[in-house]
């Protein structure tokens, strides 16, 4: 998979959504098309959350480890790969000490 580099023709939110004391931070970004994503950083920590819709998450540097409402397999999300993510769900996430910060955009729906 092609890390996505750039989105040409945006509007960014300049108001950072800041989550878990700063463990999470993402800026949200509409396309021209008016498609909604989030760009953010996930610091070391174990984290969960819930979904409204369904996400896809695209690593583009770090990596994390999540694992899915109703299963038991950790997996691990690297630059360069995605995961997907059921709409009304939660899922946890977990990026460990002493590692890169995980990178991520949320492709939304």
């Amino acid at each position: 998979m092609t890390i996505t580099a750039n989105f040409p023709n945006v509007t960014v939110t300049t108001a950072a959504n800041v989550y878990f004391g700063g463990k999470c931070v993402s800026h949200g970004i509409t396309l021209a098309d008016g498609t909604k994503k989030s760009v953010g950083v996930i610091l070391p920590a174990s984290l969960t959350f819930n979904t409204g819709a369904p996400e896809i998450m695209e690593c583009v540097a770090g990596s994390c480890d999540y694992k899915l409402d109703g299963t038991d397999a950790w997996v691990t999300s690297a630059a360069g790969s995605q995961f997907s993510v059921p709409g009304n769900a939660k899922f946890e996430i977990r990026v460990s000490e002493g590692f890169e910060a995980y990178h991520y955009i949320c492709h939304f729906g």
